[in-house]
């Protein structure tokens, strides 16, 4: 599970590698925080961004975050990746199936969100799991089955692509 403290100047940076697989890799200290797991989902924040800035811009962004929280404004929760192809490897277009289904009309279980995609339960599973690490896609036990949900309003995807500066530009010595 990302990086998470129940306030918002923590924020999720994520090491990760792009393989065949699509594999994410976190690190340790990231698998073992936990930042919503015990709130209740009715006190999430309204919405979940998931970012791709630099860490400078993205430092800065938890700080103003941070500010606003102070100040009694509610602040999106933020999922940070440094290389805009770890996003890609979270994002799948089968994932964005996945998150946008589960928001339109919450499904009773795990095999009815399968039947509604026509795909197979293993593979929704193993998708709503990596959701779920980054405290995405969450699940209530309901009977013996596990009802997947997403405790925020809107998911917002930034990917910030610019002219790097001269800084950037300059070669080690």
């Amino acid at each position: 599970m990302p990086d998470k403290s129940n306030t918002p100047d923590d924020t999720d940076d994520v090491n990760s590698t792009d393989s065949e697989t699509e594999e994410i890799v976190m690190d340790d200290v990231e698998a073992e925080a936990g930042f919503l797991e015990d709130r209740d989902p009715e006190d999430y924040p309204s919405v979940l961004r998931i970012t791709s800035d630099s860490d400078e811009a993205h430092r800065q962004d938890a700080l103003d975050r941070l500010d606003r929280w102070e100040a009694g404004e509610e602040v999106p929760h933020v999922i940070n990746f440094q290389n805009p192809s770890d996003l890609r490897a979270l994002l799948t277009d089968r994932r964005v199936e996945l998150l946008r289904s589960i928001m339109t009309d919450r499904p009773d279980s795990i095999r009815q969100l399968a039947e509604r995609l026509d795909r197979d339960v293993k593979s929704v599973h193993d998708d709503l799991q990596v959701l779920a690490d980054y405290d995405i896609v969450h699940f209530e036990q309901a009977g013996r089955a596990k009802r997947p949900f997403v405790p925020y309003d809107s998911i917002e995807v930034s990917l910030e692509i610019s002219t790097p500066t001269s800084a950037d530009d300059a070669a080690p010595a």
